[in-house]
């Protein structure tokens, strides 16, 4: 038996103890599975033996689950549920603030996993969209399509959007971004230097998804984006950008813990100034982590063709692109704790408003 133990960022062995808990190995402290493990099984982090929550820290952070009484769902959910907890284990690893709804309930991150509503046509029998779901983000609440965890339905919808790029983990990031764009960026001293490269938030943005869905992207996107959806608004070209740095960052780390050399380089330690951590630190220079990003990712396409598959990573990152990348580095890695002190206290002070906003 196995099980994750959040604070320690580890996963650990488990033994049973006398007391109908946990021991686990790695730190010889008591634990208890998360309810959503024990009921679902669709969890493997452990709640300490001391914490009133029988909920796991990342499944506290869940506002809506699937309708369980469908039974697709609970494998759907599991899913979800695993594309979420890597998210989590990233976010919590670099550092960044996850401030609960519970703590902030107007703009702390929580998640909804929802479904289309559909219902049966008696006369042609067939079954039509009463209600879609957008995938999305709201003042701190990511909102995931069920659908999206059906591997079917989001191929032909990666195809639909014309994307080269569609996974679970990949909305999870993306909508991660916008959350931390509004906690790291908007109302700070950063937004000049945002708008210096990412465009101005404030033009309008449902306007700017019309254009984009009427139209498309600019002929010349690759150019200046990293994707073709980034073309669309400054947010947008902010979350794509973001969620490409964190496929980075924990790629990059499991090429390491793995052992993985490219062409005589190994892949770099994830650390600064050489120190490991219980969890991941990003490289001190933006440098190393690109250069061995761009070795790894060809050898991972190379790999896929090698199956008949995909490539792994399809895209191609202009200067333009990369400067977006550091600039997020440099974000991340300025985060101290005066930094999420501040992030928090900004939250708490938007909660004070969030009836009137």
């Amino acid at each position: 038996m196995v099980g994750y133990l959040p604070e320690e960022k580890q996963l650990s062995a488990l033994e049973p103890s006398a007391d109908g808990n946990w021991l686990a190995l790695f730190n010889n402290k008591p634990y208890r599975h998360c309810k959503n493990s024990s009921d679902y099984n669709v969890c493997n982090w452990l709640v300490p033996a001391h914490d009133d929550h029988v909920l796991c820290l990342s499944c506290r952070l869940n506002h809506i689950i699937p309708n369980l009484n469908e039974n697709q769902n609970i494998t759907l959910w599991y899913r979800v549920e695993q594309a979420k907890r890597r998210l989590l284990y990233t976010l919590y690893s670099l550092d960044l603030p996850v401030v609960s709804r519970e703590k902030d309930s107007c703009k702390g991150m929580g998640f909804e996993f929802l479904q289309d509503e559909v219902t049966l046509d008696e006369f042609s029998n067939e079954l039509t969209i009463r209600q879609s779901i957008a995938t999305g983000h709201n003042s701190g609440m990511i909102t995931i399509n069920l659908l999206e965890a059906e591997h079917g339905p989001r191929l032909e919808m990666r195809d639909k959007m014309n994307e080269r790029y569609r996974t679970l983990l990949g909305h999870f990031r993306h909508e991660s971004g916008h959350y931390y764009w509004d906690c790291l960026i908007n109302n700070t001293d950063k937004i000049d230097s945002f708008r210096e490269l990412f465009g101005d938030e404030r033009l309008d943005y449902q306007q700017a998804l019309r254009t984009y869905y009427e139209q498309g992207p600019p002929s010349f996107w690759q150019d200046i984006w990293i994707s073709a959806y980034a073309s669309t608004h400054a947010w947008e070209d902010w979350a794509e950008t973001w969620a490409h740095y964190l496929h980075m960052v924990d790629t990059v780390e499991t090429a390491h813990d793995f052992g993985f050399r490219i062409h005589g380089h190994d892949v770099s330690a994830p650390a600064i100034d050489g120190q490991m951590t219980n969890g991941y630190i990003t490289p001190a220079s933006f440098d190393d982590l690109f250069e061995d990003w761009c070795r790894l990712s060809v050898a991972l396409n190379a790999l896929n063709r090698s199956m008949g598959m995909d490539d792994a990573y399809p895209f191609v990152i202009s200067s333009t692109s990369l400067n977006k990348l550091r600039y997020v580095h440099k974000i991340v890695t300025e985060i101290s704790h005066q930094s999420l002190s501040a992030c928090h206290s900004t939250q708490i002070a938007a909660t004070a408003h969030c009836n009137t906003d």
